[in-house]
């Protein structure tokens, strides 16, 4: 799975023949210079394949997390994170840096999940989410199975919240988008917003404190 979601940019890019077009692909930028994701955008636009490249290893993991998460089942994550980038780079052509590329990344997943759901009525809650954890070894049994049954009920309460809740807390969480942006992705007003996420989090707190 994470080979497939490496090859995607070398799958999705553009083939030889646009890199014929030479002389706009070069980009040249001052040593250590690091474009903006809407910078890149736009060399993309203009048939630069290392500029999609370049964003794509910068979002593919965090794009992928919130994905997996939203979805609750690997494959379909896989699926949706697939035809989100598919969308991105068909959007190319028309891509105007109106907001930050992360607020039309995430709106793009948002949309293509809530697509994804309506044409799968009987969406899996069937999980198969598999955190990959990299304990300390130098860590207790004990300190180790506390953290591994946090992070098991933690994984639970994300998946009984509500989906507008879940969706406003892996926004701000995973994506690290800010209200304003949240709000942008989802289509909500700030304060719905504000309450959705506050909400989420009182219950994910209240889901991950010692049992008594």
């Amino acid at each position: 799975m994470v080979a497939s979601r490496r090859a995607l940019a070398r799958n999705l890019a553009p083939g030889p023949a646009t890199l014929c077009n030479a002389a706009k692909l070069t980009y040249a930028h001052p040593m250590g210079h690091t474009p903006e994701d809407s910078a890149l955008m736009l060399q993309y636009k203009d048939g630069d394949t290392a500029a999609f490249e370049t964003l794509y290893k910068r979002h593919n993991d965090a794009l992928f997390r919130y994905l997996l998460r939203m979805c609750r089942h690997r494959a379909t994550a896989e699926d949706v994170f697939q035809e989100v980038w598919g969308k991105i780079i068909k959007a190319r052509s028309s891509y105007r840096p109106t907001a930050k590329f992360t607020t039309f990344m995430y709106r793009v997943a948002h949309n293509c999940f809530i697509d994804h759901v309506r044409r799968n009525k009987r969406h899996s809650n069937n999980s198969e989410f598999e955190p990959e954890l990299h304990a300390d070894t130098s860590e207790s049994p004990d300190t180790i199975t506390e953290r591994s049954l946090a992070k098991e009920r933690l994984t639970l309460a994300l998946h009984d919240l509500p989906e507008e809740q879940r969706d406003a807390f892996l926004l701000h969480e995973e994506a690290g988008l800010s209200i304003d942006q949240i709000a942008s992705v989802t289509g909500s007003n700030r304060e719905t917003t504000k309450s959705r996420l506050r909400y989420a989090v009182r219950k994910l707190r209240a889901a991950i404190e010692e049992p008594q």
